[in-house]
C-alpha cells in the first residue's frame, strides 16, 4: 500500500501560494494584485479567466477559516469548468478528500472552497461568504448578485470577482460601467489577444469566419448590440436583396422548418462559398409533411426540365421524432416522397440528431451575411417576403426586467420559421469552428 502524502500546514500552504501567483500573466497579475473589494473583468474568449479564478479562489482560501465560492451560470457548467482543475490545484493543501457530492474542498487552513451554480438560487442562500467568483456573469440572472450573493458578503465584508465575456449590453455591461466610478470597485477590459494565450493566426482564422459584431464581442470583449434586440443584425436589404435565377446543373437546397402553422421552407443554391436564397414556400393552415412535399414538387418540378434534379435536403432535426401527420416521422415521409419520384429527383437528406444551439445558428447566419472582413456570402431574392421579415424583425426575448435573454422571441407566431429553415442549412453547411487554442505555456492550468 502506498503511503499517503503528508499534508502541509498553514505556513507551508502560505509559502506554496507564491509560485502559483507567479504563473499569472501580466494582465492577470494586474487584476490579482488590485486592492478593490469588487473587481469586474470583461475579457475575450481564451483570455485566461479560469486560471485567474482558480488562483483567486486558492489565495482567498489560504487565509484562516474562510468560506470561498466559485459560482457558474449553472451547476453542471460550473462543475465542468472548474471542479477537476480545482481539485488538482488545491491538492497540496487538502485537509481531507474533496466532497464529490457537495463539490467542496476543505483545506488545512480551515477554509472551504465550494463550486455552485446560479441556476439553483435557493442553494446559495443562508450562508456568509468571504470571497466569491461569479464566472460568465452575463449568463446569470442579475438577481443572483443583488438578492443572494451580495447580502451573503455583508456580515464578513467579503469580496467578489466578476468574470465574463459580453452578451450585449445587459446587466454585465451595467455592473462593468458601475465599476468605473463606484467606491471600492474596479473594472478591467481585455481582448483575447492581450491574454497572450491565442496565436495571431488563430484570431485571424476566427475573424474570417465570424461577422464583425460577433468577433468584436467574443474576442475583443466589446459591448456591442449583438444579441441585444435584433437577432439578424447583419442583414441589410439594400445589400442582401438580389434577384436570383435557378442555375441548371447545380444542386437545389431544400431546407425545412417543421412547424404546423405555418410550415416554412426555403429553396437555395450554393456557388462556391456564396448562398443564394431563390424562393420560399409557406404551407398553411394546419400544414403537414405531405402537403409540404407536394408544394415543393410544384415549385421544383419544372426547374431542371427533363433532367433529373439533384436535391440536398436540410432541416429541423425534431422531424425525426415529431409527426405532423400519419404514423411516420416527418423525415420518413420525405424519404417516401423521393422514393415515389425517383426519376425526377436525386435526393441527399442531411438530417442530424440534434439542432445546433440557437446562438450558434444565429452566428452562422450573421457571418454569412457579413463577416469581419466585410465579405457578403448570403443573398436573398426579394420574393422571399417572410424570410425578409424574419431577418429584419426577429428579436431576442426579454426577461421580466426587460433585459435580452439567449432565447429568440416567438410571441409572433408568424415569425422565426423561415429564418429557422435558413439557419438549419447554414449552420450545417458552414459551421463556425475557429481553431482557437492555447499557446504552449508549460503550465498545467
Amino acid at each position: 500500500m502506498n503511503e499517503q502524502p503528508r499534508l502541509p500546514g498553514r505556513a507551508a500552504a502560505s509559502r506554496a501560494s507564491k509560485p502559483l501567483s507567479r504563473g499569472l500573466r501580466t494582465l492577470q497579475m494586474l487584476v490579482f494584485k488590485y486592492p478593490a473589494r469588487f473587481r469586474v473583468v470583461v475579457a475575450g474568449r481564451r483570455f485566461g479567466k479560469t486560471y485567474l479564478a482558480l488562483i483567486e479562489l486558492l489565495n482567498a482560501a489560504l487565509a484562516v477559516n474562510r468560506l470561498v465560492w466559485y459560482v457558474g451560470p449553472s451547476y453542471p457548467q460550473a462543475k465542468r469548468i472548474v471542479w477537476d482543475r480545482l481539485k488538482e490545484i488545491t491538492r497540496p493543501f487538502w485537509a481531507s478528500r474533496p466532497s464529490e457530492t457537495d463539490l467542496s474542498v476543505r483545506l488545512t487552513s480551515g477554509s472551504t472552497i465550494a463550486v455552485r451554480g446560479a441556476d439553483r438560487p435557493d442553494s446559495l442562500r443562508g450562508v456568509g461568504l468571504d470571497f466569491v467568483v461569479l464566472d460568465e456573469f452575463a449568463s446569470m440572472h442579475p438577481e443572483t448578485w443583488t438578492e443572494v450573493l451580495r447580502p451573503a458578503l455583508s456580515d464578513r465584508e467579503g469580496r467578489a470577482l466578476f468574470l465574463g465575456t459580453p452578451q450585449g449590453c445587459n446587466h454585465f455591461y451595467e455592473i462593468y460601467e458601475q465599476s468605473k466610478t463606484a467606491p471600492d470597485w474596479a473594472g478591467f477590459q481585455f481582448t483575447t489577444a492581450q491574454g497572450g494565450n491565442v496565436r495571431a493566426e488563430e484570431l485571424a482564422s476566427a475573424a474570417s469566419q465570424l461577422d464583425p459584431e460577433c468577433f468584436s464581442q467574443e474576442f475583443e470583449a466589446t459591448f456591442t448590440g449583438a444579441g441585444r434586440h435584433r437577432v439578424y443584425y447583419a442583414f441589410d436589404r439594400s445589400v442582401h436583396l438580389q434577384a436570383a435565377a435557378f442555375q441548371p446543373g447545380q444542386p437545389l437546397v431544400w431546407s425545412i422548418d417543421f412547424n404546423v402553422n405555418p410550415m416554412c421552407m426555403v429553396l437555395m443554391q450554393r456557388t462556391g462559398d456564396v448562398v443564394h436564397v431563390l424562393d420560399e414556400i409557406i404551407v398553411q393552415p394546419d400544414a403537414n409533411t405531405e402537403a409540404a412535399c407536394q408544394a415543393f414538387h410544384q415549385r421544383a418540378s419544372g426547374l431542371a426540365g427533363s433532367q433529373t434534379l439533384d436535391v440536398e435536403v436540410y432541416g429541423d432535426s425534431s422531424g425525426n421524432q415529431r409527426r405532423t401527420s400519419g404514423a411516420l416521422t416527418d423525415w420518413a415521409l420525405i424519404r417516401d416522397f423521393f422514393s415515389r419520384w425517383r426519376g425526377s429527383y436525386r435526393s441527399s437528406i442531411r438530417t442530424t440528431t440534434h439542432n445546433p444551439a440557437v446562438r450558434d445558428r444565429v452566428n452562422c447566419v450573421n457571418s454569412r451575411l457579413r463577416n469581419t472582413l466585410g465579405e457578403i456570402r448570403l443573398f436573398v431574392d426579394p420574393r422571399c417576403r417572410e424570410l425578409i421579415r424574419d431577418l429584419e424583425q426577429v428579436t431576442w426575448a426579454l426577461d421580466a426586467s426587460g433585459r435580452p435573454t439567449s432565447e429568440i422571441d416567438k410571441s409572433d407566431r408568424a415569425r422565426t420559421h423561415s429564418s429557422d429553415a435558413l439557419g438549419y442549412y447554414i449552420a450545417e453547411a458552414f459551421p463556425l469552428r475557429p481553431q482557437v487554442g492555447y499557446r504552449s505555456t508549460g503550465r498545467l492550468f
